[in-house]
């Protein structure tokens, strides 16, 4: 009789752990507001030890179906993020959105297929995941390494924006935009009228120094606009959820100084090197990852700007 209690009592020690060790597997989220739940990424460079997790992701769960909002750096994070959509709701997810197709963003994907699911995107975003994905793939493959890279394959989207387009998620009607080359050549946004809330996607940065993939003038352009959007609050790429249009205010700044420096650098006649070194330098305090991202950007802004 002991010896059976002790097994019992061993198997509901094990079913305990089991139980820990599936609820551990769930990605942490917040619900920001009625209906919408928010991971936060860590504001890092992706790595092996933090398997590419450090875009913000989320999903909107409307009465009939859920939205996820981009899908990770890992298949790894996107498995954990289906499961925190499992734990919240048995809906069906009809929709994985893509805000732009940079690894953060999309290497859990994978996690994703089947089941109906449609993939939606920019309408440049195929062509984008076509050209690059091979780079994406082989460059963190040795970053990241093997483990956390397991799974992982661009999934291109089949559904394209071309402008702006409205789905439904049952009494819940999602308006996604596509917008110029700014942050990348295929950045979307997505808004929750019902509660005005913003996925802005890496069109807006917060304490994670903005990166410039796209055209830092584009980007300007496209912040004023941009801060018309009748939201309430954002979900940036990078960042807190904050309080919307003010979330801009940081960015805003810095590309702007940025901008403005590199065309004095060109306009007195000094070399990509300097611009590197030297662009947007008053900004180095306002941000983590300046070191990082820095010199990039002032680099592809300056091969934009020396052509004015």
């Amino acid at each position: 009789m002991a010896h059976r209690v002790s097994v019992l009592a061993l198997l509901v020690v094990f079913a305990a752990s089991t139980l820990s060790q599936a609820k551990a597997q769930e990605l942490p989220v917040s619900e920001v507001a009625p209906g919408i739940f928010v991971h936060l990424g860590q504001t890092a460079l992706m790595t092996g030890e933090n398997d590419g997790a450090t875009a913000n992701v989320g999903f909107i769960i409307g009465d009939s179906a859920v939205a996820v909002i981009d899908t990770g750096g890992s298949v790894r994070e996107g498995q954990q993020l289906l499961a925190a959509i499992v734990a919240r709701t048995d809906k069906p997810i009809r929709y994985v959105i893509y805000t732009h197709g940079h690894p953060d963003h999309v290497f859990g994907g994978a996690a994703f297929t089947g089941d109906g699911t449609v993939f939606v995107g920019h309408r440049n975003l195929p062509q984008a995941m076509a050209a690059r994905g091979p780079f994406y793939l082989d460059a963190f493959r040795r970053i990241m390494g093997a483990p956390s890279m397991e799974g992982v394959r661009m999934i291109p989207p089949t559904r394209l924006v071309d402008g702006t387009i409205q789905l439904d998620l049952g009494s819940r009607i999602l308006t996604l935009r596509s917008w110029p080359a700014a942050h990348s050549d295929s950045d979307l946004t997505v808004l929750d009228a019902q509660t005005k809330t913003l996925f802005a996607g890496d069109l807006v940065f917060l304490t994670h120094v903005p990166v410039l993939d796209g055209s830092i003038r584009g980007w300007l352009g496209v912040i004023d606009e941009l801060g018309t959007v009748p939201a309430e609050r954002v979900v940036p790429g990078h960042g807190p959820v904050s309080e919307w249009p003010g979330a801009l205010d940081g960015q805003r700044r810095y590309l702007g100084t940025l901008a403005s420096d590199v065309r004095k650098l060109v306009a007195r006649g000094e070399p990509i090197t300097v611009a590197a070194d030297t662009a947007a330098a008053s900004e180095r305090s306002r941000w983590q990852l300046f070191d990082d991202y820095n010199a990039r950007n002032a680099t592809t802004a300056f091969s934009e700007i020396e052509w004015e």
